[in-house]
């Protein structure tokens, strides 16, 4: 299968075949899924990332875990397991959720059947999302557009079609004015320890989007040139009060567009919003392992993630449409 063709999920026989993203972009392989142990370790090590993803591959998990006993106990232990692989995504806990409230409701001789329902259930709401996240986000590429000039677009981390399902959450407006005939170009920032920038040059390569990877620490300097027009990333939970929490880096980018006057954008579906965190303030932010950074003996602190103020961000892109950070209660229900 090509490259380009693969998708992110496939299911068969009873397994879940997922894109191994720690091999890539050197090798686009399918990971098969067989057991709740296999999507909780995928999970965990990153072999898939992006917040809607893990939030599909986690609902996928508990299917996979039900296959030989569906009974409470198991179901319990099932839930736990899945939500203990990362904290911080709130789609991983969003998805767990839902479907032990439609499991829970069922007899337990049904629940394999429905699980494994509800779970492609999930997976195709997440593709729908986020084609409409692409469509409502399109017209504000267009807005900046100067002359026949490339749209500058800049993202951080990887928020495109590997993060989700399918379309991506920050790619997704660049896909859909790719496809448009819109001229656009991608300043993809590295995104350091785990360069999760170079499965979007992979993406945006195998898309034929024109992309130039930079190093985080350049980002800054893009942006005072004027060389940005706009900015647009992802998110791994999002705030009641629109506080966004998403890769580390992303804040510092933040701050660097506000001081120079340049749009910056979250892109991400309803179920990424927590109306139960009241603000940025309570969103747990995951410490991962130092070796990560091959520092060695050094003293290191990796934190996967960092908080962005609702005050920094120009708007929230989801498939409801565009809305100021600060008013996300009419996407309640």
């Amino acid at each position: 299968m090509a490259a380009a063709d693969t998708p992110t999920i496939l299911e068969r026989d009873s397994s879940v075949y997922v894109l191994d993203q720690t091999r890539l972009p050197g090798q686009a392989t399918m990971l098969r899924l067989a057991t709740l142990e296999d999507a909780a370790h995928a999970i965990r090590v990153m072999q898939v990332r992006g917040a809607p993803l893990i939030g599909a591959i986690a609902a996928y998990g508990v299917a996979l875990g039900l296959a030989d006993d569906a009974g409470d106990a198991r179901l319990d232990y099932v839930i736990a397991a899945l939500a203990a692989t990362r904290p911080t995504a709130v789609n991983l806990h969003w998805a767990l959720a839902r479907m032990e409230r439609v499991l829970r409701e069922s007899a337990p001789a049904t629940r394999r059947e429905i699980a494994w329902r509800e779970a492609r259930a999930i997976a195709a709401e997440d593709k729908a999302a986020n084609s409409a996240i692409g469509v409502h986000g399109m017209p504000l590429l267009q807005a900046r557009q100067k002359g026949k000039h490339p749209i500058q677009v800049m993202t951080h981390c990887n928020a495109g079609r590997l993060a989700t399902v399918e379309h991506g959450t920050a790619l997704a407006p660049v896909y859909a004015a790719h496809t448009a005939g819109l001229p656009v170009h991608v300043w993809v920032s590295e995104t350091r320890p785990r360069n999760q920038g170079l499965l979007t040059a992979w993406e945006l390569a195998e898309a034929g989007v024109p992309h130039t990877l930079i190093a985080d620490n350049a980002a800054g300097l893009l942006l005072m040139q004027g060389k940005v027009d706009l900015v647009i990333v992802g998110a791994d939970r999002i705030a009641a009060n629109g506080d966004t929490a998403n890769k580390v880096g992303t804040y510092l980018k933040a701050l660097a567009a506000r001081a120079h006057e340049v749009p910056f954008y979250v892109a991400a579906p309803l179920s990424t919003i927590d109306f139960a965190c009241p603000s940025g303030k309570e969103i747990p932010i995951e410490e991962r392992s130092g070796e990560e950074l091959g520092a060695g003996s050094v003293p290191v602190a990796n934190p996967a993630f960092d908080v962005t103020p609702a005050a920094l961000i120009t708007g929230i892109i989801s498939e409801r449409g565009v809305a100021a950070a600060g008013n996300l209660e009419q996407w309640r229900t």
